[in-house]
């Protein structure tokens, strides 16, 4: 069982051909809301690969946190733990205009994600093949999860964004660590190279369409990515970390496991939305056969 502790939000997508001034109104041509965060977005790309995936997180009382938590129990994942607080649902309002965008997060239920929700499941927790994390919950609340899992020998697959909240000192307490080459560059203050060498086998910097890197204790092993033509790019590193999250508790090797993770990315940004392109593992292993 994979179990999720992250944010779960809702994007609402404005586009415009007339980027708006101070204090002016225009009219916009695309209006969307799309299910996301961090978290369930993970969630659903393991789930969809077939996983057993339950979800630890929070939504508000309101009309976002019913679709959003529908959303997950139809992706089957386990959303008994997806508790609903008096805030709002976590927000992502995206500004797109001229090939650009600008976002404007609103977190809202998700920093209700405490200490005392992980007691309340920390039976389920304890239960767990693998923990999966990012850093759109409180800071406090990871460290205690990490505290928790380590005390347990509990792996953890952390993804690091944003980047700007993690800590140095988590490093030890984590088991797969998944930047992408800039975050690693600004958790670090180090190119990648540099940095796989100091942590062989723990961390795995994506490249984009370059596909990924790691270093496996003797040399820094490059995996290329598959080349495709990309519709949209959201959503591909979280497709990237649940698809290597599922073949790691699935018994693959770290190689094994990038490579299933690659492909499972090309997938994911042929179609449009974070989880609208997230692939089947019926689509992967058809794509996994063309190579071969």
């Amino acid at each position: 069982m994979i179990t999720v502790i992250g944010s779960i939000n809702m994007d609402i997508a404005i586009q415009t051909d007339i980027f708006p001034k101070q204090g002016e109104t225009v009219l916009g041509n695309l209006f969307t809301t799309i299910p996301g965060g961090k978290g369930a977005n993970q969630a659903v790309a393991a789930a969809r690969l077939g996983s057993q995936v339950q979800m630890v997180g929070a939504v508000g009382k309101d009309s976002f946190g019913d679709e959003l938590k529908s959303n997950l129990e139809n992706e089957n994942i386990l959303a008994d733990s997806v508790v609903r607080t008096s805030n709002s649902t976590g927000i992502a309002n995206i500004l797109l205009h001229d090939q650009d965008n600008r976002i404007i997060v609103v977190p809202g239920a998700n920093f209700d994600v405490t200490k005392d929700l992980i007691d309340e499941n920390m039976e389920l927790i304890k239960k767990s093949g693998l923990i999966m994390l990012q850093l759109e919950i409180p800071v406090e609340t990871i460290e205690y999860v990490l505290e928790i899992c380590q005390q347990f020998e509990i792996p953890v697959l952390l993804n690091p964004a944003p980047a700007g909240n993690f800590k140095r000192e988590w490093i030890e307490k984590v088991t797969f660590l998944t930047p992408n080459e800039t975050e690693c560059e600004v958790m670090f203050g180090a190119d990648y190279e540099t940095v796989l060498k100091q942590y062989p086998n723990k961390i795995i910097v994506t490249l984009g369409g370059d596909g990924a890197a790691y270093h496996n204790g003797s040399q820094i092993v490059r995996i290329a990515g598959y080349k495709t033509t990309a519709i949209d790019t959201t959503g591909a590193g979280d497709t990237f970390n649940g698809a290597f999250a599922h073949a790691i508790t699935s018994g693959s090797s770290i190689d094994e496991a990038v490579y299933f993770a690659n492909i499972a990315a090309s997938l994911s940004v042929e179609k449009f939305g974070a989880q609208g392109g997230m692939p089947t593992l019926h689509e992967v292993n058809a794509r996994l056969e063309e190579q071969k």
